[in-house]
Parts: structure tokens; C-alpha cells; sequence
């Protein structure tokens, strides 16, 4: 298999992902996120554990924004096919979010695990 690597393609992909976030950053449960993530960052920074626990719970932290890109490219999707309620869309979108929320969760217990005991 032959890999052909242009820069222009980089580029364009690179747009592409500053336009996504873009996109998020207009998102309300992101920039929420981000926000908490600054707190999270300090209480890292200022924690004495050890290096690895302190990666472990930013890379925890990492998979919520993650979740949350997902969970709103499906609610994006959802809302272009139509904005009809229908059951099917309600039940797509209430996954999305449980996906966020258990998301959540694994952070929570990751960060009380490492960070605080």
C-alpha cells in the first residue's frame, strides 16, 4: 500500500478541524466543558500526584470534550435529516447524551481515584 502525502492535504484537514471547533465553541455543554477543564488543569497543576495519575485524569478529561464533539455532530445530523420530533431522533440524541454523561462519570471517579486519595 502506497501512502501519497500531500502537504495541501494536511492543510485542508487541519481547516477542516478548526472549523469543527468552531463549531463547538458556539456549542453551550462545551464551552462548559472547557471552562471545567481549566479547573481541572489547575487542580492538576497544583496536586502532588504522581505524573502518570495527572496524565491519566487529563486524558479522562480529554475523552469528555471527545464524547461531546460526537454527541453533537449526531444532534447536528439529526437536526438536518429533520426538525420533526420523531422517536427514533429523541432516542439517537438521549444516547448521545448518556454517552456524555457516562463519559462524566469515568472522569469523576478517575480523578477522585487519582488525584484525591
Amino acid at each position: 500500500m502506497k501512502i501519497n502525502l500531500k502537504i495541501s492535504e494536511i492543510f485542508s484537514a487541519l481547516i477542516h478541524s478548526l472549523d469543527g471547533l468552531k463549531y463547538l465553541a458556539k456549542e453551550r455543554a462545551f464551552v462548559q466543558e472547557i471552562i471545567f477543564g481549566i479547573a481541572v488543569c489547575i487542580s492538576l497543576f497544583l496536586s502532588s500526584s504522581p505524573l502518570m495519575n495527572k496524565l491519566y485524569v487529563f486524558s479522562s478529561y480529554c475523552l469528555i470534550l471527545i464524547v461531546e464533539a460526537i454527541n453533537t455532530s449526531i444532534e447536528t445530523t439529526i437536526n438536518r435529516i429533520s426538525m420533526q420530533k420523531h422517536p427514533l431522533s429523541k432516542k439517537a440524541k438521549d444516547i448521545g447524551s448518556t454517552a456524555v454523561f457516562v463519559t462524566m462519570i469515568h472522569f469523576a471517579i478517575t480523578f477522585i481515584i487519582l488525584i484525591r486519595f
